[in-house]
């Protein structure tokens, strides 16, 4: 008997949450025609959230002794081994630091600024893509609230037809017009978070790439055996 009270409710609570969800589907279908653009920059947002996660993640892998070994190959004169470990290490910094080893026996200034040259690169296949999220977060409102605004327009010109439309008529109508308003604000918010963790992830690999570089110089810097 137990057992069968158990299965009867997992049957409600399965149909209670059925119930649910697709009165969320039926109420997002109800915010008119700009959901679908909505829906579009919903799913860039997260497209290019997760592309750019990836890549991110990946250029921040850095190894902390990566330099130290750089420092004790180059101390010992052993460059060779120094630029096969920077070129076989898939990173911004291991990139940065093998250009530096390239340079060695020029100026100074011309080893940093070569290696600038390549933090700049690095910095714009780290930012690729991440100005999307950004215009999503300041789009994506405005096409929920031009959503509404029409809506609005549409539905004040539907009861103007009307002899004498009920207050709940009204606040019913009116509380699916702003569906598209309350989307658009979840979509740009969840944009701009996406962006600004972004964008914290990537100046934290840029300042591990110019205390790299700034390591390398001193390195050479260095008396050598």
């Amino acid at each position: 008997m137990f057992d069968i009270l158990l299965q009867v409710d997992s049957l409600a609570t399965a149909a209670n949450t059925t119930g649910k969800v697709e009165s969320v589907w039926s109420l997002l279908g109800k915010g008119g025609p700009l959901m679908i653009p909505l829906g579009i920059l919903f799913a860039l947002a997260v497209f290019f959230f997760i592309e750019r996660l990836l890549a991110v993640n990946k250029a921040g892998k850095i190894d902390e002794n990566f330099m130290r070994i750089i420092r004790d190959h180059i101390i010992t004169g052993n460059v060779t081994a120094a630029r096969s470990l920077a070129k076989n290490t898939d990173n911004p910094v291991a990139r940065m630091i093998d250009k530096g080893i390239q340079r060695i026996g020029k100026p100074i200034d011309a080893i940093e600024k070569s290696m600038d040259n390549v933090g700049k690169l690095e910095m714009y296949k780290m930012e690729k893509n991440l100005s999307i999220l950004s215009v999503i977060s300041r789009i994506a409102p405005l096409f929920g609230f031009v959503g509404t605004i029409v809506g609005l327009v549409l539905l004040l010109k539907e009861f103007a037809t009307i002899s004498n439309p009920s207050v709940s008529q009204i606040a019913d109508a009116m509380y699916i017009k702003l569906i598209t308003s309350a989307s658009g604000l979840i979509i740009g918010m969840l944009a701009y978070l996406g962006y600004s963790y972004l964008d914290t992830q990537i100046n934290r690999t840029a300042n591990r790439m110019e205390s790299a570089s700034s390591d390398f110089i001193d390195i050479l810097q260095e008396p050598h055996k």
